[in-house]
């Protein structure tokens, strides 16, 4: 069941995360963080875009959520994506199902683009980015120090809708509620 994030999913949420933080190069964060923290993000994304999880016989088996691209009024229309999903759930069609849940949703709301930033070398995630039409768009070299190497990373966009010469500014999700069986 893929359904809209709350609070009381931050354990669960912090759980997938933790080990990404402690044990890989894959998030720049270089202390994990707590449960409070995961929950605070919940509530600050949450007003502004989606953040949607999957629910397997009671567990989080992952999340996606959307975010702000860069502030700038002119970068509105786009957003920066992110999914992960459990150890244990991984290679069951999750991060798709969630994802697919997520761009349909920003399109609602009004997005054009979907961005992706995917420390490098992460064959997995390229590969399942690359496989919902996300198109590799740049990279940075050795933009982020962390294990004791410097890291590249790269940027993927997916174009969610046609974009037009008239765009209306994006609506925020503010207490929109999902639940897809």
């Amino acid at each position: 069941m893929i359904r809209t994030a709350t609070e009381s999913d931050a354990k669960g949420i912090q759980a997938i995360y933790a080990p990404v933080v402690s044990s890989t190069p894959i998030s720049f964060e270089t202390e994990v963080p707590g449960v409070e923290e995961m929950a605070s993000r919940i509530r600050k994304t949450l007003p502004q875009f989606p953040y949607l999880v999957c629910e397997m016989g009671g567990e989080i088996a992952g999340y996606a959520y959307a975010g702000t691209y860069r502030t700038r009024a002119a970068y509105q229309w786009s957003a920066e994506v992110t999914v992960y999903v459990s150890e244990k759930f991984r290679k069951q069609g999750i991060a798709t199902g969630l994802y697919q849940a997520l761009f349909e949703h920003l399109r609602e709301l009004g997005y054009f683009h979907a961005v992706a930033g995917i420390t490098l070398p992460n064959p997995a995630s390229v590969a399942a980015h690359e496989s919902l039409g996300f198109r590799k768009v740049g990279a940075f070299r050795e933009l982020g120090f962390k294990q004791g190497a410097w890291h590249d990373v790269g940027f993927w966009q997916l174009e969610l809708q046609p974009v037009r010469s008239d765009p209306p500014p994006p609506v925020p999700w503010a207490g929109r509620r999902v639940i897809t069986p």
